[in-house]
């Protein structure tokens, strides 16, 4: 909610995927959301599990790149 775009330890934009253009870092959790800055809202488009090198959402693997 405060100040969503900016990049931080914790939050980077994403490279071009289908499933969201940033991403927030809370431990294994991963928080994907896009950014409305005209309606200022953020949208979460998911939540997902870190797991070494992959990202599982809703148990399933998901390649963002």
């Amino acid at each position: 909610m405060h100040q969503p775009t900016v990049v931080t330890r914790n939050r980077k934009p994403l490279q071009p995927n289908p499933l969201a253009r940033f991403e927030l870092r809370i431990g294994d959790l991963r928080v994907y959301y896009e950014v409305d800055e005209m309606r200022r809202v953020v949208e979460i488009r998911a939540v997902g599990i870190k797991d070494r090198n992959r990202v599982l959402i809703g148990g399933e693997e998901v390649k963002l790149s």
